[in-house]
């Protein structure tokens, strides 16, 4: 069969996911935080963005010389307007943007004074507050009061350095007396002093030896205590509390009250210590009750306000190519920018706008009136895909009249009622969680037994999803529920 050459053409459709475009994607998953430190390195990166000053006018100037507030904008999507460009880029590099491009451009505001440059407002002193010391440093602190040997305090800083954030001590002695130039046996003897410091626990090398050190702290230790995490801790550890009472030849109720005993000891003395520091969260958005309405309110604190910086007019007009062309690129790119993040704005507002809708029963009344939701009905009602709506709700918070949520808190799925409503998992997980607190701890409820319960309430629920619920819950099944012993 003879080969030919052939040239023929063939019309394909595909998505190219182009830099901006994965820009603009991006941007939709950010919190404000993360926004902010985003936009505030395209400023220090891309020479024509700049930052509109406090006393700057509250919008881009329309054409007319009018003004649109951000507020406005969300508002009144109506009013947006695909904007001219005066520049020597064509119309499909500035497509659809949400402003004048030629007030964008080159209507700069009154140049602020002096006194207005220089005056900055002060953060409160309630913000200032001292750093916790770390485990590292309480420890180190106790050891320079317990001890003035230069080498007990080598070899104590050599252990200290190798307790990990839970309070064990991650190293073998062997190693430490090579790095210290020390006998194993002294190793050990300030071991022993660092295992007296606080918390209480510290530098132990096993969980068991961690328990023991603090049963032996007692003045008072109870000796079946020490006795059964001493000989008995890997029965201990499988709740075998009959085989305990039978090897130690003791009614089951003194082997009951000694393992209440160990649960209230510390597993992890270096807890406390572990969250150096205290991170809060910032509301993306604030639902505010207005007499028998509600209204959405995006967080913009901190979000600056873009403009392009007109001093690079004259390099659009009278520049060489190569200039010209730089010029021209940093420019599509903080359009760009700017464009993102308003639509980014935008499409968070129409979310929430939607969620609250759908959620008006919660917002009124608490969790139990929280209806089943899903990506598709708020997708549906604002004509957005459901993937942009999973990234717009990524790590994203909403503070309302019920308290702090995350906006993915408002999608999750429905059980069924006898009258064909459908209820919110979450009012379900609560139902349980109520039925398990008041329960008879001699006699707890089975799963069977709390979905029988939920049936009486008209939910048509398995066994099944009571067990999944139950778990997701980190509440014990019945039988280990009844075996436990009550926590003092």
């Amino acid at each position: 069969m003879a080969t030919e050459v052939r040239l023929s053409l063939r019309q394909t459709q595909r998505v190219v996911m182009t830099p901006l475009l994965q820009q603009a994607i991006q941007l939709l998953q950010l919190s404000t935080l993360e926004l902010q430190e985003l936009v505030q390195k395209e400023l220090l990166e891309n020479p024509l963005l700049e930052e509109l000053p406090p006393d700057g006018p509250e919008g881009p100037e329309s054409s007319d010389g009018s003004a649109e507030s951000p507020a406005a904008a969300m508002t009144n999507p109506a009013s947006e307007a695909p904007a001219s460009d005066a520049t020597a880029l064509d119309a499909a590099q500035t497509e659809a943007l949400p402003f004048d491009l030629t007030a964008a451009i080159f209507d700069y505001p009154e140049e602020p004074t002096l006194v207005q440059q220089e005056d900055r407002e002060e953060p409160p002193f309630e913000n200032f507050a001292r750093t916790a010391p770390s485990l590292a440093d309480h420890l180190e602190d106790q050891l320079r009061l317990a001890t003035d040997e230069s080498s007990a305090r080598t070899i104590g800083s050599a252990i200290i350095g190798n307790i990990d954030e839970d309070g064990y001590l991650r190293c073998e002695l062997d190693d430490i007396a090579l790095n210290t130039e020390a006998s194993v046996e002294e190793v050990e003897k300030v071991l022993a002093l660092i295992q007296s410091f606080d918390p209480t626990g510290i530098a132990a090398r096993t969980p068991q030896e961690c328990l023991l050190i603090q049963l032996r702290a007692d003045p008072l230790p109870d000796p079946v205590a020490v006795e059964i995490v001493e000989g008995h801790f890997e029965a201990l550890e499988l709740r075998r509390y009959g085989e305990i009472a039978k090897a130690l030849k003791l009614p089951l109720d003194r082997i009951m009250e000694a393992v209440e005993e160990i649960q209230a000891l510390e597993p992890k003395p270096g807890r406390k210590f572990g969250a150096a520091d205290t991170r809060y969260i910032t509301p993306d958005v604030f639902v505010l009750k207005m007499g028998d309405d509600y209204t959405v309110v995006l967080n913009e604190d901190g979000i600056p306000r873009l403009r392009v910086n007109p001093l690079y007019r004259r390099l659009l007009r009278g520049s060489g190519q190569e200039a010209k062309q730089y010029v021209e690129q940093k420019l599509r790119s903080a359009i760009w920018l700017i464009k993102s993040v308003h639509q980014r704005q935008r499409t968070l507002y129409r979310v929430t706008e939607s969620i609250v809708k759908f959620q008006r029963a919660f917002l009124d009344k608490g969790l139990p009136f929280l209806r089943p939701l899903a990506l598709r009905d708020v997708g549906e009602d604002i004509s957005m895909h459901e993937s942009t709506i999973s990234r717009v709700t990524t790590n994203k918070y909403v503070q309302t009249p019920q308290g702090l949520f995350e906006l993915k808190y408002f999608f999750h799925s429905g059980i069924a009622t006898g009258n064909g409503d459908m209820v919110s998992s979450l009012s379900v997980k609560k139902m349980i969680r109520d039925l398990l607190a008041g329960e008879d701890s001699a006699k707890p409820l089975s799963d069977q037994e709390l979905a029988q319960i939920l049936r009486g309430r008209s939910l048509i629920i398995a066994r099944r999803t009571v067990a999944k619920y139950r778990e997701e819950l980190g509440i014990l099944p019945s039988h280990r529920r009844r075996l436990a012993p009550k926590r003092r």
